[in-house]
């Protein structure tokens, strides 16, 4: 029986944390954000919060990754702690929406810059046409490319990690370098007053920069194929999101420093705009197509990492049994990795961008809440070898402000939110399903491709 094989190691997985986190968020959300907060230092101080967020969910992970090294994250976290039906709900919001949703965004995104940098790929009617059409060639392109192998696929994914990493940091200096913004436009807008209505607006912005962050557990997923992942595995967490919020916090300033406020609000592509003011129309169209092609790291790395999921949930028959074959020639789950490029692409073509960031944002919020919970029960069962710092301290504010977040968010996107919940509640049938016919055929889990 083919299975997954460790052979990744330190440098691979930090760079899959960082490629995986930097992604649409960082491109795409800060005018959203800045339309509903109004202030840029309001903004900016969530950005510094989210990130303080991430790290402690990555410190939580590390010690739960550490003592459960297999592919699969919070479905085996809260399946071994608590209960299978936890697990199984964990993997599958992560099949409805975990993965293949920020791997709809992500492509939506690069397809936004694309046309931004090369307006001609528009054409003359409704552009969303062709927007939707070049997002669903990328996520095309890419599956092909990691169905080849797991070594093939991180051989480019870490060449686009780096790239994305310098275009980042060129953008940064040499924006601030050419001089052509105003410090000033970091202290202007209204006064935030703090009432009833900022809150909800305040706890719908944290989770839209949580979802930017999302990707702080992505070595979590892959724990199957990392070697010595006791070492290895906490410490591409930390290091990855560590690098991740000091540059999500330099664009940030980069981006308010290059453009005023008030035309900043509502603009998706917003890297483009920056480089715009900051490099003239030349730049803008040189930037936006290299910001583009660092979208492409991101969508590389969900390709990876969400299939991972789906084959641990098939593996133990939880799951479609065809999910869980290995390819024998491959190694890869072939089939896992096709069906979650599918669902993206249904996505991409059924939702506006701020529908799928609210109703995906809510989703992703709930489970690593459970499963950093989940560490206090890993210590009384004497499971922890490594054992993070900061504990209990860590983990409870994690919880205690994400479930402050999720509550703000529901209370100003109602309709998206109560969709999350039944997305997630739908699940509980399908895990009945599957668990009696497990209990009727506990021997057909897990086979190899022919």
């Amino acid at each position: 029986m083919a299975d997954l094989e460790r052979k990744l190691g330190l440098f691979s997985t930090t760079n899959l944390v960082v490629a995986d986190m930097i992604g649409a968020g960082i491109f795409t959300t800060s005018g959203l954000l800045l339309a509903g907060l109004g202030s840029p230092l309001l903004m900016i101080g969530l950005w510094l919060v989210g990130g303080v967020l991430a790290l402690c969910g990555a410190l939580c992970y590390g010690e739960l990754g550490a003592a459960m090294p297999r592919a699969g994250g919070e479905y085996v976290y809260l399946g071994e702690l608590f209960h299978p039906i936890l697990g199984f709900l964990a993997g599958w919001v992560s099949f409805l929406v975990g993965f293949s949703a920020p791997l709809a965004l992500s492509s939506m995104g690069c397809s936004e810059y694309m046309v931004s940098a090369f307006p001609v790929l528009a054409g003359s009617g409704d552009p969303q046409l062709p927007k939707k059409a070049l997002a669903i060639a990328v996520i095309g392109l890419l599956t092909a490319l990691h169905l080849r192998g797991i070594e093939t696929g991180f051989r480019v994914q870490n060449y686009l990690t780096v790239g994305k990493v310098v275009l980042i940091l060129f953008l940064v200096v040499a924006g601030v370098a050419v001089g052509g913004g105003e410090v000033g436009n970091l202290f202007s807008g209204p006064d935030v007053t703090l009432g009833g209505a900022d809150w909800k607006v305040i706890g719908l912005s944290l989770m839209w920069i949580m979802f930017a962050y999302s990707g702080w557990n992505a070595s979590a997923y892959i724990g199957s194929e990392i070697r010595n992942p006791e070492r290895i595995l906490p410490r591409s967490l930390l290091l990855g999101t560590g690098v991740v919020l000091l540059l999500y916090l330099s664009l940030n300033v980069f981006f308010v420093y290059a453009v005023p406020p008030q035309e900043m609000e509502g603009v998706i592509a917003i890297g483009g705009l920056a480089a715009e003011r900051t490099f003239g129309v030349t730049g803008q169209v040189l930037i936006s197509g290299l910001i583009a092609f660092a979208l492409l790291s991101s969508i590389s790395a969900l390709i990876i990492l969400g299939p991972r999921v789906y084959y641990a949930m098939a593996r133990d028959g939880y799951f479609f049994r065809s999910v869980g074959r290995v390819h024998p020639k491959t190694r890869v789950p072939g089939r896992s990795i096709v069906l979650q490029s599918l669902v993206a692409v249904i996505l991409v073509v059924s939702g506006t961008f701020d529908q799928v960031l609210t109703y995906m944002g809510f989703c992703l919020g709930i489970f690593p809440i459970l499963a950093v919970l989940g560490v206090f029960k890993l210590r009384r069962m004497g499971g922890s070898g490594y054992r993070m710092p900061g504990f209990p301290l860590v983990p409870l504010f994690f919880a205690c402000a994400s479930i402050f977040m999720l509550t703000l968010a529901y209370l100003e996107r109602p309709v998206e939110s109560s969709v999350a919940v039944l997305t997630v509640a739908a699940g509980i049938p399908f895990y009945v399903l599957f668990r009696s016919r497990m209990k009727r055929n506990p021997t057909s889990v897990g086979a190899v491709e022919k």
